[in-house]
């Protein structure tokens, strides 16, 4: 039991929150998920001739020296692009990995074409007894795998992988769904909280 189509689940470290010049994408990690099973990933610094604060560097352990000998972000970027191509895409608070993936797929001339599905609203709606739904704080509750240093893409991505694949399986064993697919999980996060009991027994029984 899980989500069975590819989907990709990225993740983001940055220097700032918005992205802008002086804003951009530090690292990135993907992981492709595929029957419950991560098949791949993909995982690079990169350098786009920004800084990082202080604090930043403290939390995530990227520091400005690291980004000079990183590849440049153009390189990265095109090559993260063809590792995900049309895959289905997918992110803890997919707002913020959402808005630095199209930033700096239009600095390429690119654009993206498929949606993101959003662990961070899809967990606020089903996985209702966690104590908060921090990434790290779901891992631990849920006893899932420990993927390594938070606040590295590539470990925050398997991460959240994990959540994922928890949430699919949460749903097929508690809600009867037989088939999780990224587009159920699109309208899911869409549906306000109060009523997603009533749609998830609508799914079930076919409605």
């Amino acid at each position: 039991m899980s989500i069975k189509e590819r989907v990709a689940v990225i993740d983001f470290e940055t220097n700032g929150i918005t992205p802008g010049r002086d804003c951009r994408a530090t690292e990135v990690g993907i992981v492709l998920l595929e029957n419950g099973r991560i098949v791949d990933r993909f995982q690079s610094l990169m350098n786009a001739g920004v800084s990082i604060p202080p604090m930043i560097e403290q939390l995530t352990g990227i520091s400005t020296a690291m980004l000079r000998t990183a590849p440049p972000v153009a390189k990265v970027m095109s090559e993260a692009a063809r590792f995900v191509g049309t895959t289905p895409l997918v992110a803890h608070n997919a707002g913020f990995d959402r808005k630095f993936w199209d930033y700096e797929l239009a600095q390429l001339g690119a654009r993206r074409e498929q949606d993101f599905a959003c662990t961070l609203l899809l967990s606020r709606r089903v996985l209702r007894t966690a104590p908060d739904h921090k990434l790290g704080t779901l891992t631990r509750f849920f006893a899932l795998p420990d993927t390594g240093r938070a606040h590295r893409a590539l470990a925050d991505a398997e991460m959240a992988a994990n959540l994922l694949d928890y949430l699919a399986v949460t749903l097929q064993r508690e809600h009867g769904l037989p088939d999780i697919s990224h587009g159920l999980l699109c309208r899911l996060q869409k549906v306000v909280a109060a009523k997603v009991p009533a749609y998830l027994q609508g799914l079930s029984q076919g409605e």
